[in-house]
């Protein structure tokens, strides 16, 4: 069993964790006393859903008025007077809105910006995630002070130095990172500058799922069993049993994104570590309802039932029902749209139902739970050591045709395969609080290789320079060949949280004052080899992360000045690219050398 340690901190503080999901989002958070033992607990009651006792989320869903106002978000969008009054005052109502945020490297085939509905004019993704962080930070305000003793005080005594815990899709990177820390600021939740900014703490998906299964599932006394599909309530075996260390994966399957996430699991004491680069997929559970759209428009498409209207409502009762309840294909599936008066049995509608058969709805979960087997493969082989039991957590996870997909793909390897059963829709909310208190992943892997561009010194005894050679131009040193690639950190390599990552690096110039600062470019290859060398080969594997910039201007002193062959003189730094990937968030610094000669 999982024990968290008493606060060590010397004063009170509030934690806030915000899951903004494509469909659904909620709100976790801890309030920690020193010296005792933090307690993690959910928003659960919202504007217009107070009835819904123990409901942890809220419908990612906003309304906006035609001059960009927020109108209503969450629950209170399905409420019937304010559905009326969008649909009188022509409203845009924004749904899905999130994927508009997500990084172009996750673009597919099957789907682009074209599908998702509209931004309204002027305004931003990010603004939009700003508006949707105010409201939960509004929604955590009256909770807390309603649900705790003096909880208004508890919350104007802490507000000022109260730390976020926001998640992000594993796939998402430092342009996306940087978007949800600008909404932070845009929705209120921390003043602009450094200071601030302090105050935020990114995490993916992906590790916050990891800590809810550790303090829900995987050190229970109860979860160990043979390599099977289970539950929580997995029989229990002998500890001797038990494994210095196992290798799990965490499938967090949600509506927009599926992330994969692998590990080294010791127990005692527990730690992890990352063992394999985690994956992102879009092939959240949005897209197989975005795939019976399409199913639908097209089966209906000469029937009186095929406007888009019609469609679009169809299309959301599949979402909310018959989606939910698939179990099997070898049954006709059902939609309850209308009344006993809607029929046209020629299109299969009777008394209101259209019917469908169990096949073309399993047609629209395979590309689903195709990409996420791939993805898991992928990750399997990946990892420094086998996979023994593999966690599926999220809102899709809650579909039984998901569960039992993948259990087949399981049991056939002899791997555990595990669904928790209790609120696998709060999993991230309670693990990123979980991950702010507990610290349980001690390294992760390198999803890419990074490095940067530089010129490179010719070699006549190697062939690639070789074939290169009517590119080579003079340099101070030598001949040098542009659009060198110098890998820092390779794909794969797994970090420890305060372990650097440096090459040194020579900026050479005629013109001492242009020495008076370096910038570097960033860039992450994606592509599929060991050693990449080269920028202008695979280019569109290549993609700039961010730029460091460092002043040296006071360095003139402690440059080195250098004699050419022909006469004359020229000057030179020689600096260190740093990169710290064992955060969750990647770093980049420059370093030198002063008062050196």
């Amino acid at each position: 069993m999982f024990l968290r340690q008493p606060y060590q901190g010397s004063s009170r503080k509030l934690v806030l964790a915000f899951d903004v999901g494509t469909t659904f989002s909620g709100i976790s958070y801890c309030i920690l006393d020193p010296g005792e033992v933090p307690t993690i607990r959910g928003v659960s009651k919202f504007p217009a859903q107070e009835h819904v006792g123990g409901d942890n989320k809220i419908p990612s869903i906003i309304y906006y008025d035609q001059e960009g106002n927020v109108r209503a978000v969450g629950a209170e969008t399905q409420q019937s007077h304010v559905i009326e009054e969008a649909a009188k005052e022509q409203w845009i109502r924004l749904e899905w809105w999130k994927l508009h945020l997500r990084s172009k490297h996750l673009e597919a085939s099957h789907f682009s910006d074209a599908d998702l509905p509209p931004l309204p004019s002027g305004k931003a993704a990010v603004e939009v995630l700003g508006d949707f962080m105010r409201y939960l930070f509004k929604c955590a305000k009256e909770y807390i002070s309603e649900a705790h003793a003096s909880g208004s005080f508890v919350w104007d005594s802490l507000e000022s130095n109260m730390e976020f815990i926001l998640t992000h899709p594993n796939g998402w990177e430092g342009p996306q990172q940087q978007q949800i820390r600008n909404a932070a600021e845009l929705g209120g939740l921390i003043p602009a500058g450094e200071e601030g900014q302090s105050r935020i703490h990114l995490l993916t998906e992906g590790e916050a799922s990891l800590h809810f299964c550790v303090t829900n599932v995987l050190t229970s006394d109860t979860f160990f069993a043979t390599p099977i599909a289970c539950t929580e309530e997995a029989e229990e075996e002998p500890e001797e049993q038990h494994q210095e260390h196992q290798g799990v994966i965490i499938i967090d399957a949600g509506g927009g994104t599926v992330d994969l996430s692998a590990y080294s699991m010791k127990l005692s004491p527990t730690s992890f570590q990352e063992i394999a680069p985690a994956e992102c997929r879009l092939q959240g559970s949005v897209f197989i309802t975005y795939r019976a759209q399409a199913f639908l428009r097209a089966t209906l498409a000469n029937s009186k039932y095929g406007s888009e209207e019609t469609l679009h409502r169809i299309a959301e009762i599949f979402d909310k029902t018959t989606k939910l309840q698939f179990r099997r294909a070898d049954e006709p599936q059902y939609i309850q749209f209308g009344t006993v008066r809607d029929k046209e049995p020629e299109y299969n509608i009777r008394s209101g139902q259209l019917k469908l058969s169990g096949s073309d709805v399993a047609k629209l979960f395979e590309p689903s739970v195709d990409e996420i087997i791939a993805a898991f493969e992928q990750q399997r082989k990946a990892a420094s050591m086998p996979i023994t039991c593999v966690f599926l957590v999220g809102g899709f996870a809650a579909s039984d045709w998901l569960y039992s997909s993948l259990v087949k793909h399981m049991v056939s390897l002899g791997i555990t395969f595990c669904r928790p059963n209790q609120h696998v829709n709060k999993a991230v909310a309670d693990g990123a609080v979980s991950f702010h208190l507990d610290r349980l992943v001690s390294g992760r892997a390198a999803r890419f290789t990074y490095g940067t561009g530089c010129n490179v010194s010719y070699n006549e005894f190697d062939s690639e320079h070789t074939s290169r050679r009517s590119m080579a131009f003079e340099g101070f040193g030598g001949l040098e060949l542009p659009y060198g690639f110098e890998a820092i950190l390779t794909k794969g390599t797994e970090v420890s949280e305060q372990q650097e990552f440096r090459k040194p690096f020579i900026l050479e110039e005629f013109d001492c004052s242009r020495c008076g600062n370096i910038q570097v470019d960033i860039v992450a290859y994606r592509g599929q080899l060991a050693e990449p060398r080269w920028l202008d080969t695979e280019q569109d594997s290549y993609t700039s992360l961010c730029t460091i910039r460092a002043d040296t201007s006071k360095l003139a002193h402690s440059m080195h000045s250098h004699q050419l062959p022909g006469g004359g003189v020229y000057y030179s730094i020689m600096f260190y690219v740093v990169l710290l990937f064992g955060l969750t968030e990647l770093r980049a610094q420059i370093s030198w050398r002063e008062n050196v000669r």
